[in-house]
């Protein structure tokens, strides 16, 4: 399956996190509008600048991106929203570049971003569709973490992985947020607090599962011509494709939808893996990191253990440098877009302590929306940036 035709006339102008907090206060609408604030600002222009509009959001209902559209005085010509979950900032942005392509907008933020009240995460997980709330959580397994334990064993038995090995990235990770002063979970974690950590559903402990916090992310869309592309280092798209749904349920979970579309992104792009310079990969779970980078074919899945060690904790790889959603926590669905955030930082040489030397290429994925087994959307891009 090939990747989406060229996107050589777009461009990213900025992005943004609103920093994430744990058990935070302030509302889903008021999240957002402070992403899109900030990244209007960053980009260098103002609100009355901005014609298109698209929003996921798990938490921000009744309302909807027009509603959104209206508290901050907008008046798109195009509006979306999307509420698939892991997903839903690159599909969003998938659409969003078309639609500035074809001329139906000419900026477009899309904002991805959530607040938890006590009981929200848990009436989300607990009736995340229909599957779910009526087959699910009658077996007390409405939370994907026993999903996702099930997946790991799995995993396990098929590559010989133990505990340790997921423990390695899991630590790698953790120490690339300690680089960065926006990640919820910055405290260092050796390998033998990661073994003692108390298990949640067996073989995952605390530090597998991914931590739910509060936060937003947005970013700007715009075509390459825009003025203030030539004013910052704006951000280019080299590929970007998407495949979902692809076992109908009934596969194994240890290949997603990226395994269809590897060899199209790749062509598309004009590289492989080994031109990355960053990769940001949808971390829920340590497992899907490995599933993901196995599918886009950085490792043959019979030597996953050494790319682990040899790789990603010896930093070959620059992975999730950010800290990823496992250090630098979940925001719902602003964790769509949190990798990409990630990946322009890179690029536009603004990471700090965590920047990567000469990055010029990264991948971002998106993954997730699980039914009654594993994650049914998956979707990734190839983003370039400029020399410095």
């Amino acid at each position: 399956m090939t990747a989406s035709a060229g996107f050589d006339d777009i461009c990213l102008l900025a992005g943004i996190e609103v920093p994430y907090a744990r058990r935070g206060r302030i509302p889903t609408s008021a999240l957002l509008a402070a992403a899109f604030h900030a990244a209007v600002e960053r980009a260098g222009l103002h609100p009355r600048d901005v014609d298109g509009l698209g929003v996921a959001s798990f938490t921000h209902a009744p309302d909807r991106a027009i509603d959104l559209a209206w508290k901050l005085a907008l008046e798109p010509r195009w509006i979306m929203d999307d509420g698939n979950g892991g997903a839903s900032g690159l599909n969003l942005l998938h659409h969003a570049a078309r639609a500035v392509q074809c001329g139906d907008a000419s900026v477009i933020v899309v904002l991805a971003g959530d607040h938890f009240g006590a009981d929200d995460f848990t009436r989300l997980v607990e009736n995340y569709n229909q599957t779910t709330r009526d087959l699910l959580r009658p077996l007390g397994a409405g939370s994907p973490n026993p999903l996702f334990a099930m997946l790991t064993a799995r995993h396990m038995d098929d590559t010989g992985l133990r505990r340790e090995d997921y423990g390695a990235l899991v630590v790698t990770q953790r120490d690339w947020a300690g680089r960065n002063p926006q990640a919820v979970y910055r405290s260092p974690l050796t390998l033998e607090q990661y073994l003692a950590a108390p298990i949640v559903s067996t073989p995952l402990c605390r530090f597998d599962c991914v931590p739910v916090v509060d936060g937003a992310n947005a970013v700007v869309v715009a075509r390459r011509d825009h003025p203030m592309a030539r004013q910052a280092p704006a951000v280019g798209i080299k590929a970007m494709a998407s495949l979902h749904n692809i076992d109908h349920q009934e596969g194994s979970g240890l290949r997603t939808g990226l395994a269809g579309i590897a060899d199209g992104l790749w062509r598309a792009a004009g590289m492989g893996p080994a031109d990355v310079d960053v990769a940001c990969i949808y971390d829920d779970y340590p497992v899907m990191v490995l599933v993901q980078l196995a599918d886009l074919g950085f490792f043959a899945r019979e030597q996953v253990r050494r790319y682990v060690h040899e790789h990603i904790a010896a930093r070959k790889l620059a992975l999730n440098t950010s800290g990823g959603q496992l250090s630098a926590g979940q925001a719902g669905t602003a964790g769509s877009l949190h990798g990409l955030v990630e990946a322009m930082t890179q690029l536009q040489g603004h990471a700090g302590a965590r920047q990567v030397d000469k990055a010029r290429h990264a991948l971002v994925t998106g993954y997730g929306m699980v039914e009654y087994r594993y994650g049914m959307c998956s979707t990734a891009l190839i983003l370039e940036g400029h020399p410095r």
